[in-house]
């Protein structure tokens, strides 16, 4: 299976320009984390990826076929699936529908499988199908989202700021449920905060600041270079390395 291609890809907000010339691979079944200080970009690139922000240049492929400035349910019937950051529900609707609603496009047996899939990974939601999105928690919230994202069985799940404003203990719950996610095949591209819960998860990582790639490897390759890690997070350093690593991961400090 091929992977997500992003070449060039250029993005303005505010009539400046926020993402620059930014190229990298995403391939299926792996996790590639995307590292930087707030106010680097990160953000901006996954709306543009997912349709939700125009680029004014660059491409976005899978397959051969270039889904850049595609709106975004065409770049979702493609197999791209975009987390934004914020838990953005539904919040007078139930779990049920908050998670019905995002398989208005699937037929019916994919919406049967596609929501039994996400409960599976998430079965504390089905003890809450009938609760209000209003009355959930910020981490019953943050698996919805992600359920929302999966019940088409997406192809490629870019997910901005997996632990932001969460409880250590609910982040450790969903660190696994994004690796098993990967090991079906399906590319993730995290956008993580905390470089010890994304360096933990992926293969591959990259450092994005000021709107531009200032680094792309591996992630063994970036853990074990701590200097490179300080300076990505020159602004945001004390958040980072504030992180608590998911049980039997070491800490990096950066």
């Amino acid at each position: 299976m091929s992977g997500l291609t992003l070449s060039g890809l250029t993005v303005d907000r505010g009539g400046r320009p926020v993402v620059r010339g930014v190229s990298m691979e995403i391939p299926a079944g792996e996790v590639t984390a995307l590292l930087g200080p707030n106010g680097a970009g990160k953000s901006s690139l996954v709306l543009a990826v997912g349709g939700v922000l125009r680029p004014r240049a660059g491409s976005v492929v899978v397959d051969g076929v270039n889904h850049a400035g595609r709106r975004p349910e065409r770049i979702r019937r493609a197999g791209i699936a975009v987390v934004p950051e914020g838990r953005r529900l539904l919040p007078e609707l139930t779990v049920e529908d908050n998670i019905a609603v995002a398989t208005y496009a699937l037929s019916r047996p994919a919406a049967r499988a596609g929501r039994a899939w996400a409960l599976e990974l998430f079965p504390e939601l089905g003890r809450r199908l009938s609760a209000k999105a209003r009355t959930l928690s910020g981490g019953e919230q943050q698996m919805v989202v992600i359920a929302q994202a999966l019940v088409a069985r997406p192809r490629f799940l870019l997910l901005d700021e997996l632990s932001l404003g969460l409880a250590p203990v609910v982040v450790n719950r969903l660190v696994p449920v994004i690796r098993q996610v990967a090991d079906e095949g399906i590319g993730v591209l995290l956008i993580e905060q905390f470089a010890t819960v994304a360096l933990g998860l992926a293969q591959r990582a990259s450092i994005m600041e000021g709107g531009v790639l200032r680094y792309s490897g591996t992630a063994d390759d970036l853990r074990a270079s701590p200097e490179l890690l300080q300076s990505a997070y020159l602004l945001g350093g004390a958040r980072a390395a504030a992180a608590p690593p998911p049980p039997g991961q070491s800490h990096i400090h950066n």
